[in-house]
């Protein structure tokens, strides 16, 4: 027994040498973050917006920090959108759901994992959402559904155009056929959108996935896509392993799906706002121009009924 605990005393030992694994909270409050070629400093990649100076990896970023860099510091208004009732199923698994909200709300001062704003690009106003992926992973319940038809609500009222910031995994599960419904509810609101002829551009972020990859972020009419982010329906090894093919590194990225179409341009995250304000100018102004034909059309057939009935 006297060399058991031996063993054991030189184990105690051995575990007070070394140093005990950091926690989420102590990253989360340091001062690196780890990338490409081993740690960076946070001050140094906030300020290059957060794309790492060395290898261009675009890390994720909250909405309030998008808009920011969209719009500018705080020049913009964040609106409250409505919060249907919390766990209308009871859902529990190891943790209740709503156990689960409350800690998301708390992690990210977010009453849902989306977030409506209305700011301005090239003086043009636009009404915006954006995921939050800290928010249970940006998926879509009936709250993120509602904030999402809100934005668009409001950019019908407003005659804006409407511009998602795609992120998250897909449908939440602890919702069942009410975040399933999101996928039909959305789409219907963005045909009204476009009955309006109003823009509707989607720009895809590390990672877009699921049910939002299959529904509101790939209905847009132009879409951009961050260097290097995430873009896909199923993961990759089901698809290989269904397909029984080796895919190629890149697939299922920004750049790979350029290729083949499903997005129309990657951006650099720097860029992104001229991209945008460009791209809003050339679309504004052929609605304008298309809608002044039409006005004209009607007017050239009018004139001559109104004659007839002289």
């Amino acid at each position: 027994m006297n060399w058991i605990k031996k063993v054991l005393h030189i184990g105690e030992k051995i575990k007070k040498v070394i140093k005990k694994r950091a926690t989420k909270e102590e990253i989360e409050s340091s001062d690196w973050i780890s990338c490409c070629k081993g740690p960076v400093l946070k001050k140094d990649l906030e300020e290059n917006l957060w794309v790492c100076p060395d290898c261009t990896k675009h890390h994720r970023i909250k909405p309030k920090q998008r808009f920011d860099i969209l719009f500018g510091k705080n020049n913009y208004e964040i609106f409250k959108t409505p919060i249907p009732k919390d766990d209308p199923l009871n859902w529990t698994d190891s943790k209740s759901y709503k156990d689960r909200l409350k800690a998301a709300r708390k992690k990210t001062g977010l009453d849902c994992g989306m977030m409506v704003v209305n700011g301005s690009i090239n003086n043009i106003k636009i009404t915006a959402v954006a995921s939050d992926f800290d928010f249970l992973g940006a998926s879509m319940a009936a709250a993120e559904g509602e904030a999402f038809l809100y934005g668009i609500q409001h950019a019908i009222e407003n005659q804006t155009p409407f511009l998602c910031i795609s992120a998250g995994g897909g449908m939440r599960m602890m919702e069942s056929l009410i975040s399933l419904s999101q996928m039909t509810r959305t789409t219907l609101a963005i045909n009204e959108l476009k009955k309006n002829n109003l823009p509707y551009v989607v720009c895809f972020t590390d990672p877009t996935a699921g049910g939002i990859t299959a529904s509101f972020a790939m209905l847009g009419d132009i879409h951009f896509a961050e260097k290097g982010c995430l873009i896909a329906f199923a993961g990759k090894r089901v698809i290989q392993a269904t397909v029984k093919e080796e895919l190629s590194p890149d697939f299922q990225t920004a750049e790979f799906v350029e290729k083949h179409g499903f997005v129309d341009k990657v951006v650099d995250r720097k860029d992104l706002r001229k991209e945008i304000g460009n791209l809003l100018e050339i679309l504004l102004k052929k609605n304008s121009e298309v809608n002044s034909e039409l006005s004209n059309e009607t007017t050239r057939d009018v004139e001559p009924a109104t004659k007839a009935a002289s």
